[in-house]
């Protein structure tokens, strides 16, 4: 009998908690959306390699760390080029910064274009995050 009444008390007590846990609105992905161009008038080859990054940059001592990346062959396409990066909200620390860096390179690795600007993300404006169009810079 008293440990049957233990039981009771045992699964009322976590019954509060157990409806908590369940209850807990699942975190929404967030997108970052955008384009990258750059202003000389030059071709890109068509083996050129397009790279676009999400980063946290909070640590000035340290380097950035990756939270999302797209990258993609040029095909003989030429810019602006659209990309679109979805990041689970659970990844972020709204205490952290977090910017977006492109760069373009041919096939064999050499840098053709960066971004030279920091290009912030804020990620307390919704699910879905128009960085606009980031210009790119040549290398020399």
């Amino acid at each position: 009998m008293v440990r049957l009444t233990q039981n009771i008390i045992f699964g009322l007590a976590t019954l509060p908690l157990a409806a908590c846990a369940t209850l807990a609105p699942a975190e929404a992905p967030v997108t970052v959306t955008g384009s990258i161009a750059y202003r000389e008038r030059i071709a890109l080859p068509p083996t050129a390699q397009v790279e676009i990054r999400l980063d946290d940059v909070s640590l000035m001592d340290a380097p950035s760390k990756t939270i999302a990346r797209q990258s993609f062959t040029a095909d003989g396409r030429q810019v602006p080029f659209a990309f679109s990066m979805t990041v689970d909200k659970r990844q972020l620390d709204p205490r952290h910064s977090y910017a977006v860096a492109a760069r373009i390179t041919d096939a064999s690795g050499k840098l053709l274009f960066i971004t030279d600007t920091r290009n912030n993300v804020t990620f307390d404006r919704g699910s879905l995050i128009d960085m606009g169009m980031l210009n790119l810079v040549k290398t020399r």
